[in-house]
């Protein structure tokens, strides 16, 4: 389960397989099911979760790319049952949070990189290249097409579909599919939400509140503050609502 051309600098469970030259580097702590593919670079404080799959020559658990970077012990967090396919770079974070996270159940396919102190929540899909600069985050459920730009500080909300080829710059509210450039919300996800076990009246609901905020003239935090001081409001317009508000780069219409 070990090859013998690997490289293991730190303690491993009894039902990991580690491929020809992959190097495990100090304080790298592996779940239970971990499979790590040849060539592969795995280095701490890191905590790879149960069933994590990483593949040929990626590299996990680098210093940041940061030149704030003094040297302090900072982590990286892969969730359970994650893949993270060939040449993928996840760095470690900085001291302004200390942790670089990936959630469970996600992909993160080849050559995507991800930056210092960013946040990935479950069952996210990071299709081939996607580059994240250092304090993104990025919500459960979301897909980001192929090589994608992230400006640093943006916020992917949850149920969020961003279609390849696309620049982020701003951040992008929950439940919308994006495209364009300058990019832009076209729709709601309805395809993506249905998939999720959305009701037909939870997706009703939401369209009535994603045309008033996106499609109806007025300043868009207006019409957020708005709604957040109606409380028959369900609960996918008030975090669509309340995302707007604490957005500090400024939101995508």
């Amino acid at each position: 389960m070990i090859h013998p051309t690997a490289v293991i600098d730190s303690d491993l469970p009894g039902d990991v397989e580690i491929g020809p030259y992959a190097v495990i580097g100090p304080e790298v702590q592996l779940g239970k099911g971990v499979r790590i593919g040849p060539h592969a670079y795995v280095t701490g404080p890191a905590l790879i979760g149960d069933s994590v799959s990483i593949g040929p020559s990626a590299v996990i658990g680098t210093d940041p790319q940061d030149l704030k970077y003094n040297g302090e012990r900072t982590e990286v967090i892969i969730g359970s049952g994650t893949v993270i396919r060939e040449f993928a770079n996840i760095n470690r974070g900085t001291i302004e949070s200390g942790r670089t996270s990936v959630g469970s159940d996600c992909l993160i396919m080849a050559y995507v990189h991800v930056a210092h102190d960013c946040t990935i929540g479950d069952r996210t899909i990071l299709a081939n290249a996607v580059n994240m600069a250092g304090h993104v985050e990025i919500g459960c459920d979301v897909t980001i097409g192929g090589v994608v730009p992230i400006h640093q500080f943006v916020r992917i909300g949850d149920h969020v579909m961003i279609g390849g080829g696309y620049r982020v710059s701003k951040d992008v509210p929950p439940f919308v599919l994006a495209g364009g450039t300058p990019l832009a919300v076209l729709s709601l996800n309805k395809i993506g939400l249905r998939r999720k076990g959305f009701s037909r009246e939870r997706l009703n609901n939401l369209d009535i509140v994603f045309r008033y905020l996106f499609r109806e003239n007025g300043i868009l935090t207006s019409k957020a503050r708005g709604l957040t001081e109606d409380n028959s409001i369900s609960d996918e317009a008030k975090q669509l609502a309340d995302f707007i508000l604490s957005s500090s780069r400024g939101v995508i219409s």
